[in-house]
């Protein structure tokens, strides 16, 4: 069964990340009728942040930790267990200081666990989520492209890039709703703003 796994980390029910994300798991549900979603509300449940007892029990052998141990680590067991479910992911990021919320980083480090998402081998780290999609909608009041001043400081997909391949998950498209400040200075309806970032939504999943 093709399985999505929505992953939303925008604080604001109303927030145009959260509205990319539920347009996109829409189109992905159409399309695969038959499909499980499995979604993630990161601002209503937000992870807990990782410390020493949570590093430990991760050391620990398996077979070795006491139930206090796998206690730290049954968050983390949930919250990979889904991401091991999923074919694909899609994640809605709003910038935050031109970077992730602090809830998604969160997340990662719950996710990014060795001998679960990756392993230390003999030639280096490898990925162990390999053959998965992911779609990262974002939204930014600014503009930052690429090539750009302003595009040298969006962290956000040099990041998400960079540590979603490292549990191997590579096949990774960003869609980006720039400009949105624009909606709040009035220059431009909120509507007509989307539209065109709503139909690339779309378009990922035909």
């Amino acid at each position: 069964m093709p399985t999505l796994l929505h992953i939303d980390s925008s604080p604001l029910e109303s927030s145009i990340s959260r509205e990319l994300t539920r347009e996109f798991t829409k189109a992905w549900k159409n399309r695969n009728p038959e499909g499980r979603v499995i979604d993630r509300n990161l601002s209503a449940i937000p992870p807990k942040p990782i410390d020493q007892t949570w590093v430990g029990a991760s050391f620990t052998p398996e077979g070795g930790r006491t139930p206090e141990q796998k206690a730290v680590l049954a968050e983390s067991d949930t919250l990979i267990a889904e991401l091991d479910q999923a074919n694909e992911i899609v994640i809605g990021v709003a910038m935050h200081n031109f970077s992730i919320p602090s809830v998604l980083k969160l997340w990662i480090d719950q996710v990014a666990r060795s001998g679960k998402t990756f392993a230390y081998g003999a030639t280096g780290p490898e990925g162990l989520l390999k053959g998965k999609k992911a779609t990262i909608l974002t939204a930014s009041g600014g503009v930052y492209e690429a090539g750009t001043p302003a595009g040298a400081m969006n962290f956000i997909e040099p990041y998400l890039r960079a540590i979603l391949g490292f549990m191997g998950i590579t096949d990774v498209k960003f869609v980006n709703a720039a400009g949105a400040a624009q909606i709040m200075m009035g220059a431009i309806d909120r509507e007509a703003f989307l539209k065109p970032t709503l139909e690339q939504v779309r378009s990922l999943t035909a």
